[in-house]
């Protein structure tokens, strides 16, 4: 650690401030009943000079685009971030704080994006905050080298800074060793991470379970390590001069990412729970409350107490936010006039708008020609790379296979870590996430809440498994993030059992809010991902093919692939319109459903074949078009996914039947998988005609019916 501290002016009024913190924090989890008072007290000096004397903000203006972002990956401590937002004048009162927890309250138990002015990201979940924080010092990152890539370190209106709080649970979970190992690997020089070394957790002292040398890990990593101790000296002192001095420091390193790690003991000063896991999770007491109060030199009698001079002082925070604000204005209105045109694009990508006639640039696929979905989507991104500049994406070192990496574009990576196969620089577009799937899905939620541009990450549908906390995340929040999830299922063939996804369609889709797409060819990829860049408020997972699948014909009774962007769509009728059947198909099992619909119609049954490649999409149509689509009256339905039937029983009714695969894959061919495995067009006549026999179609099952 190192920095001048010699000038450092740390008031009495300072001091009060921060003992205040402590006592809110008591009084707001008894009012409450329950949360997480013991980091809120020991991280107040922590919390209180950053948000005071370093983070870059406005409280007047919360979504400031100049602004630093702070990112409280320990969201369990939610006072921490809730309590500086209210002394600092963002739109929160004192009411509001004691309403922790409750109801309706802008204080939720943990912290939510869109939810309370000054959040971030929704926290909770340990680990995810620091990876959220990577993806935001990325997003910084590529949005200046979009807009002003030649300004001099610290000079350009797109500078700024990403600062974390993360606590031991967030050092222990995996994911912050994926994001940290990558953020050192990208030398994000504009990312500092305070790790709250306080030795306790909700089972007590971390010995118990945690002995590793975090300083010495991130050290390997490649950051910049800087260490704070308050017991040094035997007695615990809170020396935030030293703090302080570790926050110059690590502003002033711009090549590496910083780590401090600051010794604190949970719960300071309670004479009884300091330094405890009953301190951790829960409620002080109102004994052990008025003790620490006098302690502190606080009214022990007096609850939510906050002396006019101290909230006086404490918001002056907003007078220099403003002055920041006001100087930010002045570069970047130069910035503006010196690149009109880079202006323009600016206001359009940060607007989440789609510039006009984007979508004239999606290709449009050859009838006829065999094609796996995955390819398809890669035409796609080359094809749009040249007019969406905010899309930008990857793969958990699966791009060969994903088809993820837009053709001609850099890799975005330090010039000395390109590679002869990817050749790129610090400003470039191609991300390298390694094998790091949970990591992947938490930095592109990190780059779409910084605001701007778009990302996409991707693996094989069944490594969503590993994503799928941070998918959650961005569905709770509501995040344009894209995922781009190959090998669909046991057709993805000789891998075997261990990477055919069997369950995760539906376990995807049991997510509220994701959109999950499973496209039956080409022309429908290319329909898919039109559609789900046109929505800009969450997030959606492309299931894609590893197998070739037959571009359909369209016309001559194949409807255009234009119906996927309504979710479900009638692709081939009944001669009359007037079917007595119906088969539901998604992804590579469109072209079965079509073959049995031939074999039934040869055989007098008037079939219609309905493409259903986003659920979520069809169930968001009015009931008008849904029964347009599987009119109520036709109860003869079969389902036909390579996968659990699980959700299916909603759209096929009481008397339909499903194709599916109930049972894990094997190693072998993806076709004779599908014939194995009774994936087939003979299967799903058979379940036609079942269906037909339950729902009393006269005729039915014996090889002729009557027609309407």
């Amino acid at each position: 650690m190192s920095g001048d501290i010699s000038t450092f002016e740390w008031s009495e009024t300072d001091r009060r401030a921060v003992d205040v913190i402590r006592a809110l924090a008591m009084d707001a989890v008894e009012e409450c009943g329950s949360g997480h008072p013991g980091t809120a007290m020991s991280l107040a000096p922590a919390a209180y000079l950053l948000f005071q004397r370093y983070l870059r903000h406005d409280p007047t203006d919360p979504t400031w685009a100049g602004r630093d972002r702070f990112v409280l990956s320990c969201g369990h401590s939610s006072l921490t971030l809730y309590i500086q937002l209210y002394l600092s004048g963002y739109p929160m009162t004192l009411d509001d704080l004691k309403s922790l927890r409750k109801w309706g309250s802008l204080t939720p138990g943990h912290p939510e994006h869109g939810h309370t002015a000054g959040v971030e990201t929704t926290t909770g979940p340990l680990g995810q905050g620091i990876a959220n924080a990577v993806g935001m010092a990325m997003a910084a990152r590529r949005e200046r080298g979009l807009f002003d890539p030649d300004a001099a370190p610290g000079q350009s209106p797109f500078d700024h800074t990403i600062w974390a709080f993360a606590s031991d649970g967030d050092i222990e979970e995996g994911i912050s060793h994926e994001a940290s190992s990558l953020a050192a690997h990208q030398r994000l020089g504009n990312l500092v991470l305070l790790y709250d070394d306080n030795h306790i957790s909700i089972e007590d002292d971390t010995a118990i379970a945690l002995s590793e040398d975090v300083r010495a890990r991130y050290a390997a990593y490649g950051w910049d390590v800087h260490h704070v101790d308050w017991t040094a000296g035997g007695d615990y002192e809170e020396n935030v001069g030293a703090l302080a001095a570790a926050f110059d420091a690590a502003k002033a390193e711009t090549g590496r990412p910083s780590f401090i790690a600051l010794r604190t003991i949970i719960g300071w000063p309670a004479p009884n729970k300091k330094n405890t896991g009953k301190i951790h999770g829960s409620a002080l007491g109102a004994e052990e409350v008025a003790a620490t109060k006098r302690i502190l030199g606080l009214d022990p009698a007096a609850s939510f107490d906050v002396p006019d001079e101290v909230l006086a002082h404490a918001r002056e925070v907003s007078d220099r936010g403003r002055a920041l604000h006001a100087d930010w204005d002045v570069s970047f209105a130069a910035w503006r006039k010196a690149h009109a045109a880079r202006a323009a694009e600016y206001d359009r990508i940060s607007s989440r708008t789609l510039p006009d006639g984007w979508a004239g640039r999606l290709p449009v696929f050859e009838a006829g020609k065999d094609l796996a979905t995955r390819a398809a989507s890669g035409e796609i991104l080359a094809a749009l790379a040249p007019v969406l500049p905010e899309l930008w994406g990857g793969s958990a070192d699966l791009a060969e296979s994903n088809n993820t990496t837009m053709k001609g574009e850099p890799s975005f990576i330090p010039d000395e870590y390109q590679t002869k196969e990817f050749p790129g620089g610090r400003y470039g577009r191609t991300l390298h996430f390694g094998v790091r799937e949970h990591a992947m899905g938490a930095i592109c939620n990190g780059i779409a809440l910084h605001g701007g541009t778009r990302p996409y990450g991707g693996t094989f549908l069944i490594f969503s498994d590993y994503m799928r906390p941070a998918v959650r995340l961005a569905a709770l929040m509501r995040l344009p993030v894209t995922y781009v999830w190959t090998h669909d299922s046991i057709g993805l063939g000789e891998d075997g059992p261990t990477h055919q996804p069997v369950e995760h369609l539906w376990a995807l889709r049991a997510i509220p809010g994701l959109d999950v797409v499973r496209p039956g060819d080409a022309n429908e990829t290319a329909v898919a991902w039109r559609t789900v860049l046109e929505h800009g408020d969450r997030p959606a997972g492309l299931a894609l093919t590893r197998q070739k699948l037959p571009t359909l014909e369209r016309g001559n009774g194949i409807a255009s692939a234009e119906g996927v962007a309504r979710g479900g769509y009638v692709l081939a009728d009944a001669p009359d319109g007037h079917p007595l059947l119906i088969i539901i198909a998604t992804g590579s099992e469109v072209q079965l459903a079509l073959e049995a619909r031939e074999a039934l119609q040869a055989e007098g049954t008037p079939t219609r074949v309905v493409s259903m490649p986003c659920v979520e999409w069809f169930d968001a149509q009015d009931d008008a078009y849904k029964q347009e689509v599987l009119p109520p009256g036709v109860r003869a339905r079969v389902s036909v996914e390579a996968g659990v039937a699980l959700g299916w029983r909603g759209y096929i009714g009481d008397v339909g039947e499903s194709v599916s695969l109930e049972h894990f894959g094997a190693s072998a061919d993806h076709k004779t998988l599908f014939q194995q495995f009774g994936i087939t067009s003979e299967r799903v006549v058979a379940a036609a005609k079942a269906s037909l026999i339950k729902a009393g179609v006269q005729g039915a099952g014996r090889g002729s019916t009557t027609g309407t």
